[in-house]
């Protein structure tokens, strides 16, 4: 049995081997129907397969790349307020004012912080940040180098210690110490830009800044004038050989320090010692050129002048030079406009594409309210169709004002479709971030809102109302005033109290004028019993905002406000809290109107209320008001008087009746 076993297998093997080497052969025969053009195909695909893989190179990707791309994924929170205020909720500013008081508190608390960490540099050595962040690490504000030399000078150059320099230069001079160009060309850069005074340090970071612009004295007006014979000009007359970058120095801050007419006599001593000019300099003298011209044709000729120059100088003029022309051009007159379209177009012809500061300067030029036609925005409408779509950088200091002088023609015009063409161009990538600091996105969105307040359907404005309030912008008085009219315009008076929630909510519950148009819009119709209902809630809200209760010092009642809030009040039916506010009048020294006691005395006759009629008359006659025979004769004739109450009218009317 076990020899027949092992034969069988050996049997079964040999047949198996048989059988595949047959298929093998077989399947190596048949074609499969390829026809020819399939058969090149598979060649030419084998001949792919063989040539090399050409892997792309790495791409290097930015620290904050990972951060971008989730930042993408999500969208701003219009209920929120802004991200810098996000730590505590609690004191996320809810005004204009609070948030003013935040941003300066916030950027005071920095300051001090650096302040602390500067002056004590050895409690913070250890550098935890990775990678490194210089700005959390103390910096150097003290002077380190006592002895005489050229290193010396460069700290306290680097330093901004602009009377300590000066004094180390003249030491190095009187020691003999050779100083480099290099060294002396920065010494005269510091010397001009301060005007030879040590710059105060609170005015350096973007706290100072802030303060400038929101906090303005009288001595933020008054300009420094360049001294004459400064240090500046003292060393630089010192000097063996004076270069291009030495006069540089001097001109720009003669420009700056409004020293025009010096900077021109230096401009030209300079092209008489055949010292060749640099762009700086050029664009200094282009912006002085107004300053030294008085007629408008004479100004211009001066700018001209020196583009010819530059040009025999062979100095090619950037987006720099042509926003200092068009600035220039502001300060021409009449001729402006003409002029600055032709620097424009030639701003194109040289391939330099103009930045939003440049259009800012040509929207101010030819919407000027003296020369030009204010209803025409075909300039506007040009801009626009050039800029559809476009991403900008910051190139310009005047980049940030483009869109607020966008906007405000496009309000001055009432063009609401060109509003929308700005602010999509304000969508477009990070055109956002061109509006400038927080005051000038106040500007840029309230002329917005007041753009679609005049212009748009209030569904629209309510949906740009929730939009950008207050995660963008906190609106002043005039921009809720523009919301309550274009309530009334589109009848929706219903929406009034809402309205009221958010002008306390930005705290401008304290504005008469526009407390007072909205207790006129609510008093002026009469509405259904649930809006007369919630009016009536809001104006005993209001009432207590008279009365001082939420605080702060309260509005001063005057007759309107009185009268309407009583009117509010009577139509809900509530004619206690109307002869309350009745009684205020007296205490006020105002004086209520008829209409007013004739609406009150039919609330009496309604409700069935004889005494409160007759409490009515009474105070009319405590008034000397001339209506009060006509009302105690109407109350005669029309309420269910008992013999008391009908005496005391009588008595009123005989009583006014005799005195006519």
């Amino acid at each position: 049995m076990a020899a027949s076993g092992r034969h069988v297998g050996h049997c079964i093997q040999r047949n198996g081997r048989f059988v595949i080497n047959n298929l093998e052969q077989l399947w190596g025969h048949r074609s499969f129907g390829w026809t020819p053009a399939l058969r090149q195909q598979v060649v030419e695909a084998n001949k792919e397969s063989t040539e090399n893989i050409v892997i792309p190179r790495k791409k290097t990707w930015s620290k904050e790349a990972v951060l971008e791309a989730l930042a993408s994924t999500v969208g701003r929170d219009p209920t929120a307020y802004r991200y810098q205020f996000q730590d505590d909720s609690y004191l996320s500013p809810r005004t204009s004012t609070e948030f003013k008081l935040y941003s300066v508190s916030q950027e005071s608390g920095r300051s001090a912080a650096k302040y602390f960490i500067n002056s004590n540099p050895k409690f913070f050595t250890k550098d935890f940040a990775e990678p490194h962040v210089p700005c959390l690490m103390p910096e150097t504000v003290s002077l380190q180098l006592e002895e005489v030399s050229e290193e010396a000078l460069k700290e306290r150059i680097s330093l901004r210690k602009v009377t300590a320099a000066v004094d180390m230069y003249d030491q190095l001079l009187q020691a003999g110490t050779a100083i480099s160009m290099e060294t002396t060309h920065d010494l005269l850069d510091l010397i001009s830009l301060y005007d030879d005074r040590d710059p105060d340090m609170q005015d350096l970071g973007e706290e100072g800044k802030r303060k400038r612009v929101k906090f303005r004295q009288a001595s933020d007006f008054v300009n420094t004038t360049w001294k004459e014979n400064n240090n500046a000009e003292r060393i630089f007359n010192l000097l063996p050989e004076k270069d291009t970058r030495c006069y540089s120095a001097l001109i720009r801050g003669m420009v700056k320090h409004e020293a025009h007419g010096k900077a021109f006599s230096m401009y030209t001593d300079m092209l008489n010692n055949r010292v060749t000019a640099d762009i700086h300099i050029y664009h200094a003298l282009i912006i002085a050129a107004p300053n030294v011209q008085e007629k408008s044709s004479e100004k211009w000729d001066l700018i001209a002048e020196l583009l010819t120059e530059m040009n025999q100088q062979k100095i090619r003029p950037n987006l720099t030079t042509f926003n200092c022309v068009l600035k220039s051009l502001r300060r021409c007159g009449p001729l402006a406009r003409t002029k600055a379209l032709q620097t424009l177009n030639e701003m194109k012809a040289l391939g330099i594409v103009p930045s939003l500061g440049s259009y800012d300067h040509i929207l101010s030029i030819v919407y000027r309210t003296v020369f030009s036609d204010q209803r025409n925005t075909d300039i506007l409408q040009e801009i626009m169709s050039e800029l559809d779509g476009r991403s900008f950088t910051c190139q310009d200091p005047c980049d940030v004002l483009f869109f607020a002088t966008a906007m405000k023609i496009c309000v001055g015009n009432k063009d609401l479709e060109l509003g929308y063409k700005v602010q999509s161009l304000l969508e477009v990538g990070e055109n956002w971030r061109l509006l400038g600091d927080p005051y000038q996105q106040s500007i840029y969105y309230g002329r917005f809102f007041t753009l679609l307040c005049l212009m748009e359907h209030i569904d629209v404005v309510l949906k740009w109302y929730k939009k950008l309030i207050p995660s963008l912008f906190y609106p002043n008085s005039q921009g809720l005033k523009d919301l309550l009219q274009a309530l009334d315009t589109d009848s929706r008076l219903d929406l009034l109290p809402h309205i009221w929630k958010d002008i306390c909510t930005v705290g401008h519950y304290n504005k008469s004028d526009l407390v007072e148009e909205l207790l006129a819009l609510m008093a002026r119709e009469k509405h259904s019993p649930e809006v007369q209902q919630s009016f009536a809630a809001c104006a005993l809200d209001i009432k207590r905002v008279f009365d001082g209760d939420r605080g702060r010092s309260s509005l001063e009642w005057s007759n309107s406000s009185l009268s309407n809030i009583t009117s509010v009040l009577l139509r809900a039916n509530l004619t206690q809290q109307a002869w309350e506010m009745l009684q205020l009048f007296k205490s006020n020294n105002r004086v209520p109107s008829e209409q007013l006691l004739e609406d009150f005395l039919s609330v009496c006759l309604s409700n069935g209320s004889p005494q409160r009629a007759v409490d009515l008359v009474q105070l009319s006659a405590a008034f000397c008001l001339p209506e009060t025979p006509k009302l105690a004769k109407k109350a005669l004739a029309e309420f269910d008087l008992n013999e008391e109450q009908r005496a005391v009218l009588s008595e009123l009317e005989s009583a006014g009746e005799s005195s006519d």
